[in-house]
Formats: structure tokens, C-alpha cells, sequence
């Protein structure tokens, strides 16, 4: 039996196996579903980023844009979902890059991968800080920096994110269900007293997409949709990973596409067509909530204010949940540390992988904080820049990790001899490809626009700039290891597959 791939000389050592794997059968498809949900934060959606992309982009054909943005990532899914079925790696992304466009590029997709999502999740407690800072002065007359609920925040998470998964898939859960719920009966409201334009279909009309600003638009909208591609970062966790991941994933982006059109679409018809473009510019995130109170009244948007919190606050702890996955299944291939590869003995959870973006999200929260002590005329800036920056690196890195997966779709197909029996899948693919690395064009084109700097700002290439170095450094990584590491390069994207490899070797 060969042991090539297993060797002590990859400097990889050997745990016992409730170390190096993730607790299976934990998690069933509602599980599944409502945890890569969860990262959707459907409410922070509908409440900022529509009325962002209203307000800058000027195209009142939002809905429309989710319509086709769903159509893209179906489109995507299909790849991603077949090869979900023959690679099973809490490293999801990497993994399937690695195993079909080689070592080198998966280790550069597993340091953008935990960059990415690391920056979405971080950037979110800039606006979960804001908002709670906001409710604590609106009702309860006290004036607390937004750094203090956010770093209760990052504690909070961090602490259970040492729990089991399934506990957190409750919690998970339980706030986004209710939260989804007001949403609908917000669009069942705009429907039944929509303004004096009535229930008016010009939303959908694809006349209101023309002209410039509709491929920003599209990197606006596609990072509403982050989220439903880290259901297969959770296989090792269910029990029939191969029937289970798919299912969630078409659920994840068929019903996102679906409730975003629909919410955006209500918004319109609640404010007119012809006027949603102004009313976003004077509102911004408030659209939503005045809404709400003209047509259900002060205590639903009371309860609307304090779900936008807790859907924040699921977001949170969904991100922070992929990204110490990411971390373990780097950890256990020599892409970090290997304390990382290791679970806590408690629950089974990547606990040093935890730990790491406990520590990280409070060194940046605190940072912002200490600009927040330095305002420059504005002192918001800090707390929006964080929420702005993060979520646009984050975006672009997670569009970058698509299209490259969609392509290693089609190369690992046509290595095993499949592409015949595959070829509409991978037909898919490339068309997901394509279109995704156009949208990702546009976000590194547009970027001052996306975070709100001028078109001279340095920002406008530094903040993508963040994307483009951990592609190299992870490019660099990869050669490194390809060079001085052979078996330790081949390992990569393997996951639980290279632990059992380590077993066999020892028997």
C-alpha cells in the first residue's frame, strides 16, 4: 500500500481521529439550510443594501437585477452541487479548486477564502454596533459608543462558536425565521396600499436597466446572495453530505433570489416606481423602517429595529462559523498551523480556528475604534467605513472564489473522463464563470464607488488590492510547498480523505 501521500515528512503530524474530523451526522438539511441562511441576513438586505443600490446606482430595475443574478448562480450551482457530491471538505472552495486546478491555486483560493470571509463577517459588526448604539439612545436614553456593543458582540460569538453546531443552528434558526416573516408582511403590506402608481410591474421592465451603472449594480446586489455557497463548507457534518449539500444549495439561492426580487419589487410599489430613487436618497437605511411605520405602525417597526439587530447578529455568527471551518481544513493540510487542524473534545467544533477570528475581528473592531476617537468631521466615519470596506473585499473575494470554482468544475470533470456524461454541467459552469468574472471585473472598475471614495482615492485600489495580494501570497505559498514539500502540496484539498490516508498508512 502506497504512503507517499501520508509520510511523517510532510511535517504534518497525525491527531487522533476525533482531532483531525469534524463531528459527523450533526446536521440535517433544515440545519444546513437555515445556517448558510442565516449569512443572507435577509433584513439587513432589504433594509441597507436596497436602498443603497436604489439611492447610488439610480436603477429603479433592482428586482430584476435578482432575478438575474439568481439565474447566474443557479447556473452556478449545478457545477458547484455535482462536485459537492465527490468532494466533501470543511475547505469547501479550496477544496474543489484544489482538485481541479491543481495545489498551487487552491492554496492561493484558501488564504482568499479566509481573508473574504473574514472581512464580511468583521465588516458586519461596524453596522451591528451602530444600530444597537442607535436603539440604546432611542430607548433608553443613553449614549453608548457603537465599539462596546460591537466587541460584546465579537465575545458573544466567539464564545459560541466553541458550542455545538447544532446549537447555533437553533439560534440561527429561530431569528431568521421570525425575521424573514416581518419582511413578508411588509410586501403583503406594500401590496395591499401600494402609492398612487398602484401595483405598477416597471420594476421588472429590463428598459430600466439601461445606461451606466448597471454592472456595479450587479456587485451591489450579488453580495446579498453570500452565504448559500458555504453550505458544502458544512459536509463533514451531515450524514448524506452528497444528497443534502445540493439540496440546500438550490433551496439557498432559489429562495434568496425569489424573497430579494419580491422585497425589492414591495419597496418600489410602496413608495412608486418613479420616486423609490429619490425617497432611497433621502432615507438611505431608514426607507424600510418609515415605511413600515406609515402602513403597520410604530411597535411593528420597533420589533423590525430589534430583528435587524438579531439577523445581524446570526450573520455574524453564520460567517464566523465558515471561517473557522476554513481555518481547521487549512490547519489540517499545512496551509496554517497545524493546531488549527485540531476540534475541541467538548463539542467537536474547530475550536483554534474559533479562536482565530475571535482574536482578529477584535483587533480590527478596536482599531476602527480608535479612529473613531480621531473623527474628521464625521463621527460615523469609522463605523461605516468598516461595514462599506469589508463588505465590498469581502464580496470580491467571494466572486473571484466562484468563478474559479465554476472553471475547476470543468477541469476536474474532464480529468476523470466525465465530460461526456457531465457536459451540461459544465456547459453551466463556464456560462457562471464568464459571467462572474465580468461582475468581478466591474467590482475592481467601480470600486470607489462601491465603498464611497473618489475616484482619485488611493482606496480605490489598496481596499481590492487586499483580494489581489492574498491571491499572491497564497499563489506563493503553494509553489513553496509544491517545491520543498511535494506530499504536503498533494495533500492539499484532500481534507478527511488525506486522514484516512494517514490511518491506512499506520495499520
Amino acid at each position: 500500500m502506497t504512503t507517499s501521500r501520508a509520510s511523517a515528512g510532510d511535517g504534518i503530524s497525525t491527531y487522533k481521529g476525533e482531532e483531525r474530523a469534524l463531528r459527523a451526522d450533526r446536521l440535517g438539511t433544515g440545519g444546513l439550510l437555515l445556517s448558510v441562511l442565516a449569512a443572507t441576513a435577509p433584513l439587513m438586505v432589504v433594509a441597507g443594501v436596497m436602498p443603497t443600490t436604489f439611492a447610488v446606482m439610480g436603477i429603479v430595475g433592482q428586482p430584476l437585477l435578482f432575478v438575474a443574478l439568481g439565474v447566474i448562480l443557479i447556473l452556478f450551482s449545478v457545477g458547484y452541487a455535482e462536485m459537492s457530491r465527490h468532494v466533501h471538505n470543511a475547505g469547501a472552495f479550496y477544496a474543489y479548486i484544489s482538485r481541479g486546478l491543481g495545489g498551487t491555486a487552491g492554496a492561493s483560493a484558501a488564504l482568499v477564502a479566509l481573508v473574504a470571509y473574514n472581512a464580511l463577517q468583521v465588516g458586519i459588526y461596524g453596522i451591528f454596533g451602530f444600530e444597537v448604539s442607535g436603539l440604546f439612545a432611542t430607548y433608553a436614553d443613553l449614549d453608548v459608543a457603537w465599539w462596546i456593543p460591537a466587541l460584546a458582540a465579537v465575545a458573544a460569538v466567539g464564545a459560541l462558536g466553541w458550542l455545538k453546531i447544532d446549537v447555533n443552528a437553533k439560534v440561527l434558526g429561530v431569528l431568521l425565521v421570525i425575521e424573514v416573516a416581518l419582511v413578508v408582511i411588509f410586501d403583503i403590506a406594500a401590496v395591499a396600499d401600494p402609492a398612487k402608481e398602484g401595483l405598477s410591474l416597471h420594476a421588472f421592465n429590463p428598459d430600466t436597466l439601461s445606461g451606466a451603472g448597471v454592472g456595479t449594480a450587479l456587485c451591489f446586489c450579488i453580495a446579498a446572495f453570500t452565504g448559500f455557497e458555504q453550505a458544502p463548507v458544512y459536509a463533514e457534518e451531515t450524514s448524506r453530505p452528497h444528497v443534502l449539500v445540493p439540496r440546500a444549495m438550490f433551496l439557498a439561492v432559489g429562495g434568496v433570489a425569489v424573497f430579494f426580487a419580491l422585497s425589492s419589487w414591495a419597496l418600489t410599489v410602496a413608495t412608486g416606481p418613479s420616486a423609490i430613487v429619490g425617497e432611497a436618497q433621502k432615507q438611505s437605511a431608514g426607507l424600510l423602517f418609515g415605511l413600515t411605520e406609515d402602513r403597520l405602525g410604530t411597535t411593528f417597526t420597533d420589533v423590525l429595529h430589534f430583528l435587524f439587530v438579531t439577523g445581524m447578529f446570526a450573520a455574524l455568527l453564520s460567517f464566523h462559523n465558515v471561517v473557522a471551518r476554513y481555518a481547521f481544513a487549512m490547519g489540517r493540510e499545512g496551509l496554517l498551523p497545524r493546531a488549527f487542524g485540531r476540534t475541541t473534545g467538548s463539542s467537536g467544533a474547530p475550536g483554534t480556528g474559533s479562536l482565530l477570528q475571535t482574536a482578529v475581528s477584535a483587533v480590527i473592531v478596536i482599531a476602527f475604534a480608535v479612529a473613531d476617537d480621531k473623527p474628521t468631521g464625521d463621527p460615523t466615519e469609522p463605523v461605516l467605513h468598516l461595514f462599506t470596506w469589508g463588505g465590498n473585499i469581502g464580496a470580491l473575494g467571494v466572486i473571484l472564489l466562484m468563478a474559479a470554482a465554476s472553471f475547476s468544475v470543468v477541469v476536474f470533470f474532464t480529468r476523470r473522463g466525465a465530460a461526456g456524461a457531465q457536459i451540461w454541467r459544465l456547459v453551466t459552469s463556464v456560462i457562471a464563470g464568464i459571467a462572474l468574472l465580468v461582475i468581478a471585473g466591474y467590482t475592481v472598475k467601480d470600486f470607489d464607488v462601491l465603498v464611497g471614495a473618489g475616484p482619485d482615492s488611493s482606496l480605490s485600489w489598496l481596499l481590492p488590492g487586499i483580494i489581489g495580494a492574498s491571491v499572491v501570497v497564497g499563489l506563493v505559498q503553494g509553489l513553496y510547498l509544491r517545491s520543498r514539500s511535494p506530499e504536503a502540496h498533494a495533500r492539499i484539498g484532500l481534507g478527511n480523505e488525506a486522514f484516512q490516508l494517514d490511518k491506512a498508512a499506520q495499520s
